[in-house]
This record gives C-alpha cells, sequence and structure tokens, in this order.
C-alpha cells in the first residue's frame, strides 16, 4: 500500500479579483521507503504541496490518502494528531531550541507524544544521534555546533518518532556544498538501512541528483515524474 496518495488536488486562492491556482490537478503516491525530490522554480506549488503533504494546509479540492484513510473530513485538531504521530519536518533553519541540549533537541517530539517513560526516550534520542554520527555530543547546546552537525540534530529530531514521512523543505539551503553533499548523503543512507521515506522540497541539483524520484512541478501542475 502506498504510504500517501494524492488525487487531483487543487489549491485555489483570491488575491482581490484574481484567482490563483496554486496547485491545479496534482495526482501522485509516494511509496514506502521513496528518497523524492520535488522541484520547480520559486511560484511553481511546489511549497503548497509540501504544506498539503504536511497537513498544515488542505486542498480547496482533491484527497489526501495516507496509509489508506483519507484525511479530507479531518478536524484541524485530528489533522493535529496525525502530524504529531506520523509526519516529522526538516527545515533548512533547523529550528532547534538553543536553551536544550543537543539529546534534549531530539527527545522533544517524544516529549510531546508522552507514549515513553524517560529512560526510553533517553535511549531512543541517544540511538538516533549515534545513526547520525553525534556520539559525544548529546550535552553540548545548538550553539557550541557546526552548521551541518546541527542539521544532523534536527535530522536525528525528525527520525526519532519513526514517522512514516519525513518532509524537507530545502534542508541544503543554509549549508555549504561540502557539507550539503555530506548532510543528503547521511540521509539517503538511512533510507536506506531504515526504509524511512523522505520527500524533498529543493532547488539544489546536488540533491535531484542523489534523489531517487524527481518530480518538477510548474504553474501548479506535475510537468515530469521521473524515476532513477
Amino acid at each position: 500500500m502506498s504510504v500517501l496518495q494524492l488525487k487531483d488536488l487543487k489549491r485555489i486562492y483570491r488575491k482581490g479579483d484574481t484567482e490563483v491556482r496554486a496547485l491545479d490537478g496534482v495526482s501522485m503516491n509516494v511509496e514506502p521507503g521513496e528518497f523524492l525530490a520535488i522541484v520547480g522554480p520559486s511560484g511553481s506549488g511546489k511549497t503548497t504541496l509540501l504544506n498539503i503533504i504536511g497537513c498544515l494546509d488542505k486542498p480547496t479540492s482533491g484527497e489526501v490518502i495516507y496509509d489508506g484513510t483519507p484525511l479530507g473530513t479531518a478536524t484541524p485538531k485530528q489533522l493535529s494528531d496525525y502530524r504529531k504521530d506520523r509526519i516529522s519536518f526538516i527545515f533548512q533553519s533547523y529550528n532547534l531550541i538553543p536553551v536544550l541540549t543537543v539529546v534534549e533537541n531530539v527527545e522533544l517530539p517524544l516529549v510531546i507524544e508522552k507514549r515513553h517513560d524517560k529512560k526510553v526516550m533517553r535511549a531512543k534520542a541517544l540511538e538516533m544521534l549515534a545513526a547520525v554520527g553525534l556520539e559525544g555530543k548529546e550535552h553540548r547546546y545548538p550553539r557550541e555546533l557546526s552548521g551541518g552537525q546541527e542539521q544532523r540534530v534536527a535530522i536525528a529530531r525528525a527520525l526519532v518518532k519513526e514517522p512514516a514521512v519525513v518532509l524537507a523543505d530545502e534542508p541544503t539551503a543554509n549549508l555549504d556544498s561540502r557539507t550539503a553533499e555530506e548532510t543528503v548523503d547521511l540521509m539517503r543512507r538511512i533510507n536506506a538501512e531504515r526504509g524511512t521515506t523522505f520527500v524533498f522540497s529543493t532547488h539544489d541539483k546536488m540533491v535531484m541528483e542523489k534523489a531517487r524520484r524527481v518530480i518538477t512541478i510548474r504553474d501548479g501542475k506535475i510537468l515530469l515524474d521521473e524515476v532513477k
């Protein structure tokens, strides 16, 4: 079963008397374990699409189906709960909390879920930090890390709750080219070893080259869907 199905998505905004079709009939499936990049110029609709996939926005029409469950009639609270349980985000600005240590930042999604005791949360956070190569830096603060290390913390935080999908919005935008490539290679390794599904929104050609599937969007429509 597809982890995600999008059926004829449309997202229409109004600016005065003008109708803006940010998405105009987008349909696609995402299978478990994909490493997928959504690409396109500014204004193409890719950010709107990522927001809808992330349950941060709702389409004007069409269906979003996760794990076989349509979300069209979900209330804002139900969408928030689903997002909390099944979707993780990696942002270009890292969004780490400066007053928390590295391990506390990674634990945060588990603290919010309130499903595990403190020992289990700490063990899961330490496991993910080891997976991203940050052993020995657990008790440092974000200000003591390089940009690449901060992004690794953000990746560990995204993965710690074992989400169905990780959504990465321009994750290499604030990194130098070498660190960016190392970060994407890390995510590819995690994708291969753990089967985690990654969906990127990106302008970065390096990310496009390393993706296993590239969807090109323009004017709210899918122009090309390439599987490598």
